[in-house]
């Protein structure tokens, strides 16, 4: 008893004041938040880091259409789609290639390769508005030019095939199309902000972590979701340059939809509608004006719209 007596009075000596517990404890942080990022940083235009990383969202992109529409076509080509990777291989094609991609390109863009992830960021004060517009740029060039390799190697089973570009399936509205890709977009970016947390290196330093995994993984089980419905969009630039290079009405009609989805819901949400006009409601953009890469034409759609079928 004399032993065990010692001992506590070792202990209180040695720890004289009554320690805090629980979240009194956390007085100061074990991670390192990094600054808010400028809006308009001048310095990164003559920097090299700051092209090279464009350059990387440019590569990334284009590897992302060029691997991808080549899968959809592959398994469209086929009549049966036991014959083929079917959708799930579709689904495993886009998750991998974004796993691959985003591990390669992280240590020198970040490893966006979408313009939402990108916009995302921005509003998070995690990269320069002028980062964020150049980054955009670069993913929407590059997304064209994958799409229009694809093109240029099978021209003809590519006007065949669809060409990857994203439409509302038969069965489905506008309006099913636009909250998947809102739902599937909030998953990706949702996601990508879990995953590069800083504050995971601390709070969940025991469970190791691959960034790009959880990332693809998000992809993956939200093309299984949603390629039903519109062939999952949740990346403008994919969308954009697969509209562009196929330059369909349908696809443009569509992919005007998903890229302008929070206003036109917004918008539609405060227009009055008849009571009776609730089916099959058709939106389309005011004097979208597109160029025709086939004809060189410009072509113009019709003004802003919204129609309802009848009942």
């Amino acid at each position: 008893m004399e032993g065990k007596e010692e001992d506590v009075k070792l202990g209180a000596n040695k720890f004289p004041e009554r320690q805090p517990i629980g979240t009194s404890a956390q007085t100061h942080k074990d991670y390192k938040e990094p600054p808010p990022a400028p809006l308009f940083e001048p310095g990164e235009l003559t920097s090299w880091s700051f092209y090279r990383a464009g350059i990387a969202e440019f590569i990334a992109t284009f590897l992302f259409l060029y691997i991808t529409i080549l899968t959809v076509m592959g398994v469209n080509r086929t009549t049966s789609k036991c014959a083929s990777v079917g959708i799930q291989g579709i689904a495993w094609a886009f998750g991998g290639t974004i796993f691959a991609l985003v591990y390669s390109t992280a240590g020198i863009s970040g490893g966006h390769i979408n313009p939402a992830v990108t916009f995302g960021l921005f509003l998070a004060r995690k990269l320069s508005l002028t980062r964020a517009v150049f980054y955009i740029v670069m993913q929407t060039l590059g997304a064209i030019a994958g799409a229009g390799v694809v093109k240029g190697f099978q021209k003809n089973q590519y006007e065949l095939l669809g060409g990857g570009a994203n439409l509302v399936n038969h069965g489905y509205t506008k309006g099913d199309g636009l909250g998947a890709e809102i739902v599937g977009t909030f998953v990706l970016v949702y996601t990508v902000f879990s995953a590069t947390d800083a504050k995971r290196n601390a709070r969940d330093s025991h469970v190791p972590i691959l960034a790009p995994l959880p990332i693809g993984f998000a992809v993956f089980l939200v093309h299984l979701a949603t390629i039903p419905i519109t062939g999952t969009g949740i990346n403008p630039a994919r969308s954009l340059g697969a509209a562009i290079v196929y330059n369909k009405e349908h696809a443009w009609d569509d992919h005007v939809m998903d890229l302008l989805g929070w206003t036109i819901h917004w918008c539609c949400s405060c227009c009055y509608l008849p009571p009776d006009s609730h089916q099959g409601h058709s939106f389309q953009v005011q004097e979208l004006i597109f160029f025709n890469l086939s004809t060189f034409k410009l072509v113009s759609h019709s003004p802003f719209l919204v129609s309802s079928s009848p009942p």
